[in-house]
């Protein structure tokens, strides 16, 4: 497997997923594959430029920016991506239109309003469709953030698996930025999720317990998931369109094919630099763990992935709010006196970890983490801006707020600041 492969920590690949809204009434625009064919000259899937490169996604209304290639540079993606998100705005002003952050669209009505890529690979999205109704809040409305990690050999994937399972069900207590949906305040921090765990009911292997399981090495993974997702889809698609690889739904994906892990379950920020603060965070967390000095890789490898399901539930539903009781888990931590504490409290424990590890790993992005830990996660302070108002001019004003975040690369604290 080894060949010429990035070994851990290398590099990474970003991943980011916008709406596309009409400017003056912030309704979701499906209009990708124009955007995409004014940039290329042609209508096409993908466009780079240089370090950046723009993609379509399921729906029309929903486009990715993307590192083009790994980097280890994390602060210069940044400015890579602030930078094409402008770029893109100013091809989006043409067709009246803006990007929107945040992971779910506030009022969109997929029922009525979702309108899937009709172009190459229309097969594949058809055949989605056709199985699982791709029209629903967990398919056409969910914008989120992939971090690749790459591994170069069966025992880099091991430590890598391990490491990311454990960290994996208190992520959203970082990430949570979709409280509302349907105009409504949905009582969930991390609604995307929400629809994620159960969007593919009709067939349940596809995303198990969105926890991966407890699995170590790639012969492992291919006869306890991928091997399983072949032999369930069959029924549903006899023509072997769909390939296991890209069938496979849990929060973290293993991709043997390129030498990586991609997690999934990260709720895209309201600017890049926001998403990237959370990414250096995460990938310093995973850093500790993989050489074993937060716990070792035998703690790891031993937590049961029902355990760490009902953990992440709980921390979807109530974002870094959520009172984490679970004496193992905590202990495995270290915390061995500790009962109880706070999602955020843990956070704040393993960067403190990270600081004396790695002293200037996340010297960067300490205003963005700080804010975080202050004021909470998008979630939260979407919330506190709406103050229990979700008349359709509030909603709208706060997200057009979002909006003005994600052309100017500063976080909702700054931007109603500046605002008011």
């Amino acid at each position: 497997m080894e060949d010429n492969r990035l070994h851990l920590f290398q590099a990474f690949g970003i991943e980011l997923e916008y709406m596309i809204v009409d400017i003056e009434t912030l309704d979701v625009k499906p209009i990708a594959d124009e955007v995409l064919k004014s940039l290329a000259g042609e209508i096409t899937n993908e466009i780079t430029f240089g370090s950046v490169t723009w993609s379509n996604e399921l729906a029309l209304h929903v486009i990715e920016l993307k590192c083009s290639a790994p980097t280890g540079n994390l602060q210069q993606l940044a400015v890579d991506f602030e930078e094409a998100v402008q770029q893109m705005n100013s091809a989006l002003a043409q067709f009246n239109a803006q990007l929107m952050p945040s992971a779910a669209h506030p009022w969109m009505n997929p029922e009525t309003e979702t309108v899937r890529w009709p172009h190459d690979n229309a097969e594949i999205y058809a055949t989605y469709d056709r199985i699982f109704n791709c029209k629903g809040h967990g398919w056409s409305n969910l914008q989120s953030m992939h971090i690749n990690l790459p591994f170069a050999n069966d025992e880099e994937f091991g430590r890598l698996h391990a490491a990311i399972r454990t960290l994996l069900p208190i992520m959203p207590a970082l990430s949570a930025s979709s409280p509302i949906l349907d105009g409504k305040d949905t009582g969930f921090w991390d609604k995307r999720l929400d629809y994620y765990r159960k969007n593919q009911k009709a067939v349940p292997v596809l995303t198990g317990q969105v926890i991966p399981e407890p699995v170590f090495t790639q012969n492992e993974y291919q006869a306890q998931i991928f091997d399983r997702i072949a032999r369930d889809i069959k029924i549903h698609d006899q023509e072997g369109i769909l390939e296991p690889i890209w069938l496979n739904s849990r929060g973290a994906i293993a991709r043997f094919d390129r030498g990586a892990i991609e997690i999934r379950i990260l709720d895209v920020q309201e600017c890049p630099k926001a998403d990237l603060a959370i990414a250096s965070l995460i990938i310093h967390a995973l850093k500790l763990l993989t050489e074993e000095h937060l716990m070792s890789l035998e703690q790891q490898q031993k937590f049961k992935t029902e355990a760490l399901a009902t953990l992440f539930n709980q921390v979807i539903k109530h974002g870094e709010h959520s009172l984490i009781q679970d004496a193992a888990y905590l202990k495995a931590f270290g915390l061995n006196a500790v009962m109880e504490m706070t999602a955020t409290e843990l956070w704040q424990y393993i960067k403190r970890k990270v600081d004396r590890r790695y002293p200037e790993a996340l010297s960067y992005w300490q205003s963005e983490i700080e804010l975080l830990f202050d004021e909470g996660t998008l979630s939260t302070r979407v919330l506190n801006a709406l103050e229990a108002n979700l008349e359709h001019d509030n909603l709208k004003m706060v997200y057009s707020e979002l909006c003005d975040c994600l052309e100017s690369n500063q976080m909702l604290r700054e931007c109603l600041e500046e605002a008011f």
